[in-house]
């Protein structure tokens, strides 16, 4: 199990925690909890070692995208990138819409 922590600065505030994915082959639950510090900590959780810079890519891509402060929980089993993407876009819908 490898587990991976990122960090970025951010400025739009989570208000609503959201929980979306299971954790699957091949899929990737993610927690998305408000926070106070205006940054984006996202903690990654994998048994897939080895992606640790393609996992930066796709969480970059996501901040600069969406630039939440929040505190975010990947707990993954595989997913490839493209699910990566969109359970986080979902995520962050789920959490403005709770």
């Amino acid at each position: 199990m490898e587990k991976l922590v990122y960090s970025f600065p951010a400025t739009k505030v989570v208000e609503q925690r959201a929980h979306v994915g299971v954790v699957g082959s091949g899929d990737l639950e993610i927690l998305i909890e408000p926070t106070n510090n205006l940054e984006t900590v996202v903690e990654i959780r994998t048994g897939i070692t080895g992606f640790g810079e393609t996992w930066r890519k796709v969480i970059e891509r996501f901040v600069s995208q969406n630039d939440v402060s929040a505190h975010i929980t990947i707990n993954d089993f595989g997913a490839t990138p493209g699910v990566v993407s969109i359970r986080l876009a979902q995520a962050l819908e789920v959490s403005k819409n709770a």
